[in-house]
């Protein structure tokens, strides 16, 4: 970040939103990958990013995990660790033809809306899940079961929605999504199936909403808002979207490298977050670098308390 940014006006603001960065979820795939490397001998496989973080990812490629794309790339019997994001049961059964050590380290509510999958489409329902095509978590939702499964975007795609039997008709949803946007899209496949079911408590996770409730607090008070997080990041990119439809410009940024000086001109009171996949040190890491640029205030904006805790899987914690 260039020197060109200079504030010497007057002092700056950072209104830090919280909750932010870690989740439970993130944080639990992270130590399961930390403890298989401090545990076992032999190479840790790790199916897709273990977390959409570009940092937490190189952090463990440096401690020695190997990252792969498909399954194809890991050696018979070897370990290997799923993602946060979860797998369809087709990457499940060639994982267990294949004899692999598999250690799953599926996000327990990633678990929850697969496990939500099979029961709607068990009792004959069509299911609408609500998500983005291409996500990792998605792909895995889809493939609990396909052949009943319709996946949907917008709001406006409900219009072109063709069931078997519209009285048997479900939804489900990334646990990721934007709060206020798929609100809209339940409303919209309500309207056009009355006998439309649902999951018994929300799909999206309690670190989203929260991230979002916390962001929105702050945004329209806010010149500027900054958040932390990776381009492949469902969550932080929801976060700059919520932003934005509050009138305040918004960008995503890996770390304090991205931010660009324009940016911060005329810039007084700067909204800072993080999507729940982003370590902490990287929040820190932008307050500093906007220290450097001249006087700083951080006043911290906290709407809830976190106090959620996943336990390791049962291989680990036996290990």
């Amino acid at each position: 970040m260039s020197v060109t940014a200079r504030n010497p006006a007057g002092v700056r603001t950072v209104l830090l939103a919280s909750p932010r960065s870690f989740c439970a979820g993130v944080e639990r795939a992270i130590a399961i990958v930390e403890h298989l490397l401090d545990h076992r001998d032999g190479p840790v496989y790790v199916r897709k990013q273990i977390v959409h973080n570009t940092h937490v990812v190189a952090d463990l490629q440096a401690r020695g995990a190997v990252f792969v794309e498909e399954l194809d790339a890991v050696p018979d019997g070897a370990t290997v660790v799923f993602s946060a994001h979860g797998v369809s049961p087709a990457v499940r059964t060639k994982a267990a033809d294949r004899g692999l050590d598999v250690i799953d380290a599926t996000c327990p509510l990633v678990t929850k809306v697969h496990t939500e999958a099979r029961r709607f489409a068990a009792r004959g329902d069509t299911v609408i899940l609500i998500g983005h095509a291409g996500h990792e978590e998605v792909e895995g939702t889809l493939g609990e079961a396909p052949d009943q499964t319709i996946l949907l975007q917008t709001a406006e795609d409900v219009a072109d929605l063709h069931v078997a039997d519209p009285t048997r008709v479900s939804y489900l949803t990334q646990t990721t999504l934007a709060v206020d946007e798929t609100a809209e899209i339940i409303h919209a496949l309500q309207s056009r199936f009355p006998a439309l079911q649902g999951p018994a408590s929300d799909d999206i996770c309690y670190a989203t909403t929260n991230r979002q409730h916390a962001l929105t607090a702050i945004a329209e008070e806010s010149d500027l808002v900054l958040v932390v997080g990776s381009t492949n990041s469902s969550n932080s990119l929801r976060l700059v979207e919520l932003a934005r439809r509050h009138g305040t410009p918004s960008y995503l940024i890996d770390d304090p490298t991205d931010i660009h000086p324009e940016w911060l001109q005329g810039a007084r009171v700067i909204g800072l977050t993080a999507g729940a996949s982003a370590p902490p040190r990287l929040v820190n890491a932008v307050i500093a670098a906007l220290a450097e640029l001249g006087p700083l205030t951080v006043v911290e904006h906290e709407t809830t308390r976190e106090t959620v805790h996943f336990a390791l899987p049962t291989p680990v914690r036996q290990s």
